[in-house]
């Protein structure tokens, strides 16, 4: 008997009310308190070449080297994305030997009251079954909780790679704040984390960022001395950052260096 094939799982949106959705748009479309810089137009366009990335993957080759220091990674996607768009990232480093475990917190729709507690159990998890520290691995957003984590339980956490992550400056310095304000209903500067996403981890903390990033602005995920340990610049686009063979080898390269 012929078996009904998967599909693929479709995000599930933040539910809204009719008043709750006329505030989301009145956040979306609220001026600027101050003109801050942020990548241009054309760097913001050129992130859709993403879209055809399934079409190059199988052409694309990257000489994995096995690991001499194998890890355990916690992989945090980006913001309105799921786990998913991090596994072909996650299948490189397992074949290096690492291990890559998911967050396991569905899609990525923002900070909540409750996000920071559920990934510190999700990481206590993780610690306790390998009996050993984890090396937290956040892209975007996901690098911004890594950040906090790694802050609440320095304990679990041996290494922060975060990856065009905007964890300096001002949160409006990129392309997207107002669509992080329609969907989260919160303003990108008053998150229901009461926290300073500047402040350094008290584990090593690196940055990977890139001047062709189209969404964030390079010195926001950049940072400065003081924000992070070191910051390495890279050539790809924002989105390739989970998939582009250089963000991939430069993830690489770091856990050896754990």
């Amino acid at each position: 008997m012929a078996t009904r094939p998967t599909l693929p799982e479709l995000p599930s949106l933040p539910k809204m009310g009719e008043l709750d959705l006329a505030r989301r748009i009145e956040l979306a479309r609220e001026p600027e308190p101050e003109p801050v810089p942020r990548p241009r137009l054309v760097r913001f366009l050129g992130e859709f070449r993403h879209l055809a990335e399934p079409i190059k993957r199988p052409f694309r080759r990257i000489e994995v080297a096995k690991s001499d220091n194998p890890q355990i990674v916690l992989i945090l996607p980006g913001f309105a994305t799921h786990a998913g768009r991090m596994k072909y990232l996650a299948r490189h480093l397992e074949r290096a030997g690492h291990k890559a475990k998911r967050w396991k917190l569905g899609w990525n729709w923002g900070a909540e009251n409750d996000t920071l507690e559920r990934l510190t159990d999700r990481l206590d998890e993780v610690c306790a079954r390998y009996d050993r520290k984890i090396v937290l691995l956040g892209w975007s957003l996901g690098g911004l909780y890594a950040r906090e984590l790694a802050k609440a339980r320095p304990d679990c956490v041996s290494k922060v790679i975060t990856m065009g992550t905007p964890f300096s400056g001002s949160p409006r310095a990129n392309n997207v704040w107002r669509f992080y304000q329609f969907v989260t209903g919160h303003r990108v500067d008053k998150p229901p984390i009461e926290t300073d996403v500047s402040e350094k981890p008290p584990v090593e903390t690196v940055a990977l960022w890139s001047p062709n990033d189209g969404a964030i602005h390079p010195r926001s995920a950049a940072g400065f001395p003081g924000e992070r340990d070191r910051a390495i610049a890279l050539r790809c686009t924002h989105m390739g950052f989970s998939y582009s063979k250089e963000a991939i080898l430069a993830v690489l390269e770091e856990l050896e260096r754990v």
